[in-house]
């Protein structure tokens, strides 16, 4: 992978597309990744001058991306988009309460098991949302897995298998529920066209404000780090 030198050096994603005719870079506001699109038939020597000359923006760019807040005692986590304080438990298990997630055990373990949790409850979620959109729609899917994911939250292959961004647990469930609905709509429609989207609306009415909030706010839902 390309590095761009200075301090700190920067790490340059080549990506090659048939479609592009220039160069074309992109800083993901997600993790600060930089992406570089070129031409298929562009040398590589030409596109890391053009990184060069661009070195200015790019850091510009990656010094407005948030950093992750670290997950731990005291932390306020929205489950559901509910916030949430995260408060030493006892016990085996997390607990949810009114206003708290009760983390028992060592304050160091906080991170990870507070993660094994949301991704046990995202699984739970969003597998009663696909079963119930699949009913519906009279399409079933083959398997659902869950990944942290930064550039989608969701996706269905031609197969019929789902995967989720675990972190649409922190979502208002018509949030998660919304996008169980637009993947399982692929079922049907494996494109963008309006009649995926009319089976969207379908399965979700009110789809369009759903998927607004994602546009607006699902860049927060990875501003938690949780050491995994």
């Amino acid at each position: 992978m390309p590095v761009l030198p200075g301090s700190p050096p920067v790490e340059i994603t080549l990506r090659r597309s048939a479609q592009a005719r220039r160069f074309s870079l992109r800083v993901s506001r997600l993790d600060g990744r930089v992406t570089l699109t070129l031409p298929l038939r562009a040398r590589e020597a030409e596109a890391l001058a053009f990184v060069r000359d661009q070195e200015g923006w790019i850091r510009r760019a990656l010094s407005d991306v948030p950093e992750a807040a670290a997950v731990g005692l005291g932390s306020v986590l929205p489950l559901e988009g509910r916030p949430l304080t995260v408060r030493p438990g006892s016990g085996r298990s997390v607990r949810v309460t009114d206003d708290s997630l009760l983390v028992p055990g060592d304050p160091a373990s906080v991170p990870l098991r507070l993660a094994t949790f949301l991704k046990a409850m995202a699984r739970e979620r969003l597998a009663a949302a696909c079963d119930r959109h699949a009913r519906s729609l009279g399409r079933p899917y083959a398997r659902l897995t869950l990944r942290d994911t930064r550039s989608r939250w969701g996706s269905c292959t031609q197969d019929g298998c789902l995967m989720f961004s675990w972190r649409l647990i922190l979502a208002p469930p018509p949030i998660l529920d919304y996008v169980a609905a637009h993947e399982v709509a692929h079922l049907a429609q494996m494109n963008h066209s309006p009649a995926f989207w009319a089976e969207v609306a379908r399965l979700d009415p009110d789809y369009a404000a759903h998927r607004a909030w994602l546009r607006r706010q699902g860049q927060a839902l990875h501003g938690f780090r949780f050491g995994d």
